[in-house]
């Protein structure tokens, strides 16, 4: 049975050429980067190519790219760091603004900050997923020193219009972060045209190995590090950095092309249309301003996990929501947050597709779609 894996919001599989350019970093160019011998200016000079690399996808400065373990660090590094920064120097801003469909990481960053002693603003989103410009200028007071808003939602794909959010901020003097894991390489990302403070990367939401990411810090914005040690990146994360891990994350950043995502949006469009024919299924999220790789669909009265296990028995890999919050039981914040009801919430399922997805394995899943729902009803019609 072939494995049709529509689970890519999760993780991704390493792409050939990225595995290809980290491998020899495992066996033959192992140095430490802070080491002075010939091996560690070798690692050295890849960490600082790999840097460049990365800036240059988000038109930055190569000394503005921190790298770390991933996005839920880079989180937590950009609002923490701040935070503190602002605690310790005096400033009298200790306020936040958020919204209520943000990852986890975010989320639970901020409300152990409350307890901490700031003030969090968690605004709500209309039933598309997307933020009011308006309702964020209207929550900042003189006491708000960050804005941080997800670029590409993880769970129902909506992109928000970080340029007119950035304009805002700006203009008030407030920072602004954005949690660009999912939408980065998917959607353009410029930290000058969008007015963007910090930007939370990962690595292997696209095609690179788990366990590396970035953090963009504007040059010039004071942050206190979480990780302490030997003053590593620039003194603001410790650690002996992974340059393998490094490389391979530089090396995904430059294989996705724009062939790639007019692939998936077509895809994805295949995939929303063929699922919105059949009685009772409905799209979650918009249908513009939508990432590529993204489908969110509500089957009425019928549990999303079910529908998933019976794909899964075909080979078919989805998922009820976010992996972060696979050991909750709770239904998904985000889809609350767009006004669905707890048990609408459970009745959705995500599809997220790859470079790698194919036009077959979409007709695949189409043709088993309507066969899974009605099985399922005919379930539920012997229990009643």
């Amino acid at each position: 049975m072939k494995e049709i894996y529509l689970d890519n919001a999760a993780t991704t599989k390493v792409d050939e050429k990225v595995l290809k350019e980290m491998l020899p970093y495992f066996t033959e160019k192992y140095g430490n980067a802070s080491s002075t011998h010939s091996k560690g200016i070798e690692a050295k000079k890849a960490l600082e190519k790999s840097r460049q690399t990365i800036a240059r996808s988000i038109n930055a400065n190569r000394d503005e790219i921190i790298f770390t373990s991933g996005g839920t660090e880079s989180n937590n590094f950009a609002i923490k760091g701040l935070f503190f920064y602002n605690k310790e120097a005096g400033t009298g801003k200790n306020h936040i603004i958020t919204t209520r469909i943000e990852h986890d990481c975010v989320l639970n960053t901020c409300k152990w900050l409350e307890k901490q002693g700031a003030q969090v603003t968690y605004l709500g989103v209309n039933k598309e997923g997307f933020a009011n410009p308006k309702d964020i200028e209207n929550a900042i007071t003189e006491k708000t020193f960050l804005v941080s808003i997800i670029h590409g939602n993880n769970e129902i794909g909506t992109i928000q219009n970080l340029k007119a959010i950035g304009e805002i901020c700006r203009r008030k003097g407030v920072l602004l972060h954005t949690d660009a894991c999912q939408s980065f390489t998917k959607v353009p990302i410029d930290v000058k045209k969008q007015n963007l403070d910090l930007v939370t990367l990962n690595s292997h939401k696209i095609h690179g190995p788990k366990g590396v990411g970035a953090l963009y810090i504007r040059q010039g914005i004071k942050i206190i590090p979480l990780a302490h040690g030997g003053g590593h990146e620039r003194n603001l994360r410790s650690g002996t950095e992974n340059i393998s891990g490094i490389v391979g994350f530089a090396r995904a950043a430059e294989v996705t092309s724009s062939k790639d995502i007019r692939k998936m949006t077509e895809l994805r469009d295949k995939l929303i249309e063929g699922a919105l024919k059949i009685p009772g299924v409905k799209l979650n999220g918009p249908r513009e301003n939508r990432l590529c790789n993204n489908v969110n669909l509500l089957f009425e009265n019928l549990d999303g996990e079910a529908v998933g296990e019976y794909l899964e028995s075909f080979g078919i890999y989805t998922s009820t929501g976010s992996a972060c919050l696979s050991h909750s039981s709770g239904p998904s914040h985000v889809l609350i947050a767009t006004g669905l009801s707890p048990e609408q919430a459970d009745d959705s399922l995500r599809m997220s597709l790859s470079k790698y997805t194919t036009e077959e394995e979409i007709s695949r899943v189409l043709e088993l779609l309507p066969k899974i729902i009605s099985k399922i009803k005919g379930i539920h019609k012997i229990f009643k």
